[in-house]
């Protein structure tokens, strides 16, 4: 690791999750997750804005802000954690590296610790993060109403994946 670039993000992380339940399959994506991770602490964050998810039907996205996750009220979905294994990223070596991640996901404004296993892949100077995890909704007190009740899993699977670059400071 060199001195001068301990710090990588991006601004055009992906955050896609998904609900599979007996009747409905439900898959949403945003393209605008800030992330930054710093390799000489481990240190590792994100923030995605509730209303950049994108759904194939737009009747899923307005009630996803409205009545779910009330975006208005909670406009943003944070981590802010560590890597817990960040010395095992060879930054000098392109490769994959296996991590772990641990740290305070906060979402309709509850937060809650979690860990999660995910990759860091040095490729060419960049720093490719991916990751899945599941997050239970009634963890962060989104009800879901009894006509739609089947409609949506309780547990939604979340895959992140963000291409970071060194910053430049």
């Amino acid at each position: 690791m060199t001195a001068g670039a301990q710090k990588f993000l991006t601004k055009t992380g992906h955050i896609r999750f998904y609900s599979d339940s007996r009747l409905e399959k439900i898959e949403a994506i945003s393209k605008q997750v800030n992330s930054a991770v710093d390799v000489s602490t481990g240190d590792f964050v994100f923030k995605v804005p509730m209303k950049s998810f994108e759904f194939e039907k737009a009747l899923m996205q307005e009630h996803f802000n409205e009545n779910y996750v009330e975006s208005d009220k909670f406009p943003n979905a944070t981590f802010l954690g560590k890597v817990i294994n960040i010395r095992e990223v060879n930054l000098g070596k392109d490769g994959l590296y296996y991590v772990n991640v641990t740290g305070k996901l906060t979402i309709h404004g509850i937060t809650k610790e979690i860990s999660a296993k995910g990759t860091f892949e040095v490729k060419l100077g960049t720093l490719v993060g991916k990751s899945k995890f599941n997050v239970v909704l009634e963890d962060f007190k989104i009800s879901i109403p009894g006509a739609v009740i089947l409609n949506i899993s309780k547990e939604i699977e979340v895959n992140v994946d963000v291409t970071l670059d060194k910053a430049n400071l």
